[in-house]
């Protein structure tokens, strides 16, 4: 097995007082597009600095592309491409300008692709950077990496004022890195952006990694939900006893012929072989989405989730 692309182990850094990253891990193998979710101040963008080498860390250790981004980051940079959330560019430059700038520092562009990316994400390059909304300068900074041979795609927020369209425009471009086996770590708190493109995901929380695997192994970590409606007299006696004998299930509840209750993952063939005993009318199975594990982690005890 090839050596992971991104290896970080026992990584921190501090600010002054403020810990941003207590003694974190991650591991991101060739060719895989892995999340790494988190509110914001959770340590993200501290990491994806550090990956680029520009800041150090106070300890642990971290390697990318079998190199130490702080002693290698020269030889690195041409093999990586990074869209920030918060693009700053030059506001004299047109975007066509600003594109052949990035493209002459960076070193390895197909320009053919680039010019399918203009299009494809409708920026008008004779355009002045200073006239771009925050959502154009994040197009600019799109096609400037997207248009890269890069092997290594480190995307903080990559999305931020775009619209819905162009977030489509955006996911069929992973979708088109992960098939040409480009390895791509995509930072962001847009849980549905990440459910659908990411093969792994990495939780982070108050700088230390809290969840990490594929997305079917982290699923087996929630609970689904599970609704029902049942022609059976659940007020009688032992009406519910099929369902209450059933490993796994939680917060069970009756209200006239609807039944509702949570059931974990590992126990879905036994709760399967006991709803047969009940004559059921309608039944909705809401699978655990990563939104579930993610709140799991970040819900405070008041009961609602940091923004």
């Amino acid at each position: 097995m090839s050596a992971p692309a991104i290896e970080v182990h026992q990584l921190t850094k501090s600010f002054g007082a403020t810990t941003a990253l207590d003694h974190f891990d991650l591991v991101v193998q060739p060719g895989e597009v892995t999340g790494f979710l988190g509110p914001n101040g959770a340590g993200k963008t501290t990491t994806i600095r550090i990956l680029l080498g520009l800041i150090r860390a106070d300890g642990g250790t971290a390697r990318v592309l079998g190199k130490d981004p702080w002693q290698d980051a020269v030889e690195l940079h041409p093999r990586l491409a990074y869209v920030p959330g918060d693009v700053a560019l030059w506001p004299s430059l047109t975007g066509g300008e600003t594109l052949d700038l990035l493209a002459r520092m960076h070193g390895r562009v197909d320009t053919a692709r680039r010019d399918r990316l203009v299009e494809r994400f409708e920026l008008d390059p004779a355009k002045k950077v200073r006239a771009y909304s925050t959502g154009n300068r994040q197009k600019v900074a799109l096609v400037a990496a997207l248009s890269t041979d890069a092997e290594l795609f480190l995307l903080d927020e990559p999305t931020a004022g775009l619209d819905p369209l162009m977030e489509a425009a955006f996911r069929d471009e992973v979708a088109a890195l992960r098939t040409r086996g480009v390895t791509v770590l995509l930072s962001s708190h847009i849980l549905g952006e990440v459910e659908r493109l990411c093969d792994t995901v990495t939780i982070i929380r108050d700088g230390r990694a809290v969840e990490a695997g594929n997305l079917a192994e982290l699923r087996h970590l929630t609970r689904s939900t599970v609704t029902l409606r049942t022609r059976c007299d659940l007020r009688r006696p032992g009406g519910l006893a099929c369902l209450a004998a059933v490993p796994g299930i939680h917060d069970l509840s009756v209200d006239g012929d609807l039944v509702t209750f949570e059931a974990d993952a590992e126990h879905i063939r036994d709760l399967v072989s006991a709803l047969t005993w009940l004559d059921i009318t309608d039944i909705t199975w809401e699978r655990a989405s990563l939104e579930d594990l993610f709140l799991r982690h970040y819900t405070t005890v008041g009961g609602t989730a940091p923004r």
